[in-house]
């Protein structure tokens, strides 16, 4: 690359492509070519493997974003989250699975104190009307749930 005046901002730096820097020549001259995605079927500049730039952070790179919130918001290791969050522990659902701290404090993240519940009974567990029934068949499973968790609204 040469070093000279760029023709669109005069700056002098190595010149990218006729006699423009980078910054200059993809402002001026760079034309993305614009197809329609293969996943959100839209027409957007194509990134790569016929996906627009979105799509392809959203397919490639999932998984890395998921573990890594689960170390910075949850403070846990994502490989303990997805060995709890692998099924229900009370009816094998193995497609969405949700984690559940036994006694609600969700700063306790020791591998106890964590169980991996389906959205319906993870949502059975607050619900006042069928939490005694879930406590019930967790402790069957062999899991302690501490006795101060609240059944009821009586005091």
């Amino acid at each position: 690359m040469v070093v000279k005046a760029c023709k669109g901002c005069g700056k002098v730096m190595e010149m990218h492509s006729r006699e423009y820097c980078t910054n200059c020549y993809k402002k001026l001259l760079w034309k993305p070519i614009s197809k329609i995605c293969k996943r959100c079927k839209r027409q957007k500049p194509m990134h790569a493997k016929g996906l627009c730039a979105g799509c392809y952070n959203f397919v490639f790179y999932l998984n890395e974003t998921k573990r890594r919130n689960y170390r910075e918001y949850h403070n846990i290791d994502p490989d303990l989250y997805e060995k709890v969050t692998s099924k229900c522990v009370i009816c094998g659902f193995d497609k969405i699975v949700d984690l559940h701290h036994l006694d609600e404090n969700k700063k306790n993240t020791s591998p106890d104190n964590m169980v991996g519940l389906c959205p319906n009974h993870h949502k059975m567990f607050h619900d006042f009307r069928y939490k005694t029934e879930i406590v019930q068949k967790l402790k069957e499973l062999g899991y302690k749930v501490p006795e101060d968790v609240k059944l009821d609204f009586k005091e």
